[in-house]
């Protein structure tokens, strides 16, 4: 079983178990976290498209840890005239853990 889930502007498809990091969500490790912007949800060969969501179905999770992603440079250089500019940044995330997903 597979869903189809909308946060932080992207989509995920998530099965159980799965592991992933979204864009930082504002709650503390430990803590339960539901996603009911669900866009498809797939049991074997019954699968349930939503327009734009499916009705009653919603993912739940539990937030692992919040961590930062690794560094990104933006390294500007002008051939021949002695300027570059290098800046870095780092991505805030969360790991979240799915625990279930709930089919209407």
């Amino acid at each position: 079983m597979f869903a189809v889930i909308k946060t932080g502007g992207k989509q995920y498809r998530v099965s159980g178990d799965d592991e992933l990091q979204l864009e930082r969500l504002d709650c503390e490790p430990g803590a339960k976290i539901e996603f009911p912007e669900v866009l498809m949800v797939s049991e074997c060969d019954n699968v349930k498209v939503g327009t734009p969501t499916v009705a009653g179905a919603k993912v739940v999770g539990e937030v692992v840890e919040q961590c930062r992603a690794p560094k990104v440079i933006a390294f500007k250089k002008r051939r021949r005239k002695n300027s570059r500019r290098k800046k870095g940044h780092r991505q805030h995330l969360t790991k979240v853990r799915i625990t279930e997903i709930v089919a209407a």
